[in-house]
């Protein structure tokens, strides 16, 4: 399984990535980690505001590459939605299941 993420930066900034293992990819963002990772943004992940789920590679990769194309409006629009209808009629969203969504926005 695939997971295609956003998450939440202390300076505001909302990361997207794709992963088959969150829980590793988070502990990268927040933890000293994020050096060895090579990230060389010096903010810290706050924690995943939406995540979802997909069977294939190629999906998963659509759906970042349409998320980071989004203005940062929309970006936050999706983040309290969830729902990928802000991004039109691009993708079919049949082939992403929702996985997490904060409720703390």
């Amino acid at each position: 399984m695939y997971y295609t993420y956003m998450l939440r930066c202390e300076d505001n900034s909302i990361y997207t990535g794709i992963t088959t293992d969150p829980e590793r990819r988070l502990k990268e963002h927040v933890n000293a980690g994020r050096k060895a990772a090579g990230y060389t943004r010096s903010h810290k992940a706050q924690g995943f505001l939406i995540m979802w789920q997909s069977v294939d590679r190629s999906a998963a990769s659509r759906l970042e590459y349409m998320i980071k194309t989004l203005s940062k409006a929309q970006k936050e629009r999706l983040a309290s939605t969830g729902c990928l209808d802000v991004l039109g009629n691009r993708l079919d969203i049949s082939q992403y299941t929702p996985v997490f969504q904060n409720s703390l926005l």
